[in-house]
């Protein structure tokens, strides 16, 4: 038998550790759980779980971010499922965000006979560990809007027409808030949600009229010219669950965690049909990473499921821990607070900008449309 590489046998060592972790905070709860208990479980030292992970919160994020991009597709609901999958009318946007809603339930613990932890209840210290640590909340505030701009480019293409740009966003802000509030009623209140009536409530989100988006007033960043080759790593688009598509033309917006809103100014400024990727960066690529998986992937498994492939919002959405993205669009550093964005056309990058207002800059400069 050959020997595993270094390479190799890091791989399956950190695989062994994120396998003891989920089994350990599955069974004792995040709070409770023990990085010695780990690494007992794993067959491995307490150092060997350190060196893979520098903490025990890196190791809960990075679970729960691969339990939520590999959970199985929900099937489709009963009543409109032809709508939603496919083989109907497409659904109103009332009957998406009932069918989101109660794709969002069902993950939730929501009687007071579940387990004390067990899988359903395994997320739910995500929000404490959010609170505890401030420098956690600016990147999570801007998660939760990043999750609110793909709802409602999803709820947009589902009309109707003629509605302020960015009213169905601040519509996907109100029921985002109601399902995380749900959320954590289900872990501290057992048995309180009533899921008919939180599915109810969403779906009459539907009709509210609330304020659109404006363009900035001022961009101080210009798009300069630039002629390089475009020549991408691969990398997964986390909305669709499928590997990105890197290599055309199109608009890239590279956003550090505190900056994730101006991902809305790039695709309000893009011309129609133009396909507009954000590429989401991070100094913490450890612990907010992971976050920033988890928090796009909660999101689009109950969108996905709710919405037809012709609503899902014309944005791709990857999150490069490494920087490689980045690195080829000529960003080699990047930190939470990075804005850059780039034109590619014919695989080369042919204007760029960086700083504020460089999502707008670029794309309200033109690229060319999907065929």
């Amino acid at each position: 038998m050959s020997r595993l590489s270094r390479v190799e046998l890091r791989e399956r060592n950190r695989a062994r550790v994120l396998a003891a972790a989920g089994d350990e905070f599955a069974e004792r709860g995040f709070r409770d759980a023990k990085v010695d208990g780990i690494a007992e479980r794993a067959g491995l030292t307490r150092g060997a779980v350190y060196s893979n992970f520098p903490g025990k919160r890196a190791l809960y994020f990075e679970v729960l971010a691969g339990l939520a991009e590999h959970a199985p597709e929900p099937p489709a609901p009963d009543g409109g499922a032809g709508a939603v999958q496919g083989t109907g009318p497409s659904p109103t946007a009332r009957e998406a965000l009932g069918a989101f809603a109660r794709a969002w339930l069902t993950r939730l613990p929501l009687a007071d006979t579940d387990e004390e932890h067990g899988p359903a209840r395994l997320g739910m210290d995500v929000l404490p560990e959010v609170l505890a640590e401030e420098w956690i909340r600016r990147p999570f505030a801007q998660l939760m809007k990043l999750d609110a701009i793909l709802l409602g480019l999803a709820l947009e293409r589902l009309g109707p027409p003629g509605a302020p740009p960015g009213s169905r966003v601040r519509v996907a802000e109100a029921v985002l808030t109601a399902l995380h509030g749900a959320s954590q009623l289900a872990a501290a209140a057992p048995g309180f949600i009533e899921p008919f009536n939180v599915v109810s409530a969403c779906e009459q989100l539907a009709g509210l009229e609330l304020g659109g988006w404006w363009p900035p007033s001022h961009v101080l960043t210009p798009a300069l010219p630039a002629d390089r080759p475009w020549a991408p790593p691969g990398g997964l688009d986390a909305v669709r669950r499928a590997p990105a598509r890197l290599a055309g033309d199109g608009v890239l917006a590279i956003l550090g965690l505190h900056r994730l809103e101006a991902v809305e100014e790039a695709v309000r400024a893009a011309p129609a049909g133009a396909e507009v990727t954000a590429v989401l960066v991070t100094g913490d690529p450890d612990e907010l990473a992971p976050l920033a998986r988890l928090a796009v992937a909660d999101l689009c498994g109950p969108l996905r499921h709710a919405f037809p492939p012709s609503a899902w919002p014309r944005l791709q959405v990857v999150v490069d821990t490494s920087g490689a993205v980045a690195a080829a669009a000529g960003i080699p550093v990047v930190s939470d607070g990075t804005e850059a964005a780039v034109r590619v056309e014919s695989s080369r990058i042919v204007a760029r900008a960086e700083g504020r207002g460089a999502c707008h800059a670029i794309a309200s400069a033109g690229v060319a449309p999907i065929p």
